[in-house]
């Protein structure tokens, strides 16, 4: 089963206006294309750490084929799909479609290494978000200390965005639909046959979470919790 990261690209959807409207509410006067130059590489970052986080959880619980495939690994390249990761965000954002979604390589894992499958599931599904959830505690740590030095604006806002990334990355992979992390964390809680009949869902799953952007939901979400951030960061 593939559990790596379906990345849907918000740095459009979320980026212009709300990432550049919600860092200019805490007083930065970013340029918008810095704020998408910082966007791109922290969401490189981002990806390349939540990759290599569920391989490495799927080695602690038993399966090593993250390793043998060489994918435990901080080089973006064995992480990059170049239709998902390139070509369809680079058509999406020439086309000015206003909603740009692709996806980096699953790293490989195979339940059945797993010394407890359903727990090396759980494990190894939540291990993306929280890599996420920690690289943005740690970005945020970094604003901190910049902005009590006196650090340059691009910093702020570099980091900044290291914060804003990472937290709707997290809250996304945790929606539990599959392919996302979350169905692999209910997977991992949920009595098998319960499971299984949850997991026939896959088909369709793609299809619910383009729903769920386009109805406003996720973006309700995703606004109410860069708000949050920003309220903890800056209040």
């Amino acid at each position: 089963m593939r559990f790596g990261m379906l990345v849907l690209l918000l740095l459009v959807v979320l980026g212009l206006p709300g990432f550049y409207t919600a860092a200019a509410s805490t007083g930065a006067q970013p340029s918008k294309a810095m704020v998408v130059a910082f966007q791109i590489i922290v969401f490189a970052i981002a990806i390349v750490v939540h990759e290599t986080a569920h391989g490495w959880a799927a080695e602690k619980m038993g399966d090593p084929t993250a390793r043998q495939a060489g994918r435990i690994t901080l080089n973006p390249i064995p992480h990059i799909d170049i239709v998902g990761t390139i070509i369809l965000p680079l058509v999406l954002i020439a086309s000015r479609s206003g909603i740009v979604f692709g996806w980096a390589k699953p790293v490989p894992i195979n339940p059945l290494n797993f010394r407890d499958p359903q727990r090396g599931i759980l494990l190894t599904s939540v291990s993306g978000p929280a890599s996420n959830f920690a690289m943005a505690v740690g970005f945020a740590i970094l604003l901190k200390i910049g902005d009590a030095a006196g650090a340059a604006g691009a910093v702020h806002l570099f980091c900044l965005m290291g914060v804003y990334v990472n937290v709707i990355l997290g809250i996304l992979n945790l929606v539990p639909i599959p392919p996302l992390d979350g169905s692999g964390v209910l997977v991992g809680i949920l009595p098998a046959k319960l499971a299984a009949a949850y997991m026939g869902l896959r088909s369709f799953g793609f299809i619910l979470i383009i729903v769920l952007f386009y109805s406003g939901i996720l973006n309700k979400v995703f606004t109410w919790a860069i708000g949050l951030v920003n309220l903890i960061l800056f209040h």
